[in-house]
């Protein structure tokens, strides 16, 4: 199985480290944006299997509020996981994350390591 991973971070560097990461996976494709407007057109484009989203982002969509429209998209919500990625590591921003559906929540700056074992879990791969 191709596994489709949508990155959406409005930081460069953030995006290129992620992709990094990623890039050794087997069968997996990389598609990334730098907003959570443009985020969520991908997304409804490319239907990813796994969105890792910037909380906080400048312009009409922060993360959360793609997450919660990714999660009740009738085609994207019951394929695609979503993994918030995040500088703030409140209670309440936890909490946040679970209301709108998240299904992960990874504070930044995170290990290389735990986002490969985060990302095979999601899809459903052993690490």
């Amino acid at each position: 199985m191709t596994a489709r991973i949508l990155i959406v971070d409005d930081q460069p560097d953030i995006r290129k480290l992620i992709k990094l990461t990623l890039q050794h996976l087997d069968g997996a494709e990389l598609f990334e944006a730098d907003n959570g407007a443009e985020g969520l057109r991908m997304a409804l484009d490319v239907k990813p299997h796994l969105m890792l989203l910037d909380v906080m982002m400048p312009g009409a969509l922060d993360g959360y509020q793609v997450c919660e429209k990714v999660k009740k998209d009738p085609l994207l919500g019951g394929q695609t996981k979503v993994i918030l990625l995040t500088a703030r590591a409140q209670k309440e921003d936890q909490e946040q994350a679970v209301r709108v559906g998240s299904d992960a929540y990874l504070t930044k700056a995170f290990s290389p390591l735990k986002l490969l074992d985060l990302v095979d879990n999601m899809l459903g791969r052993t690490a």
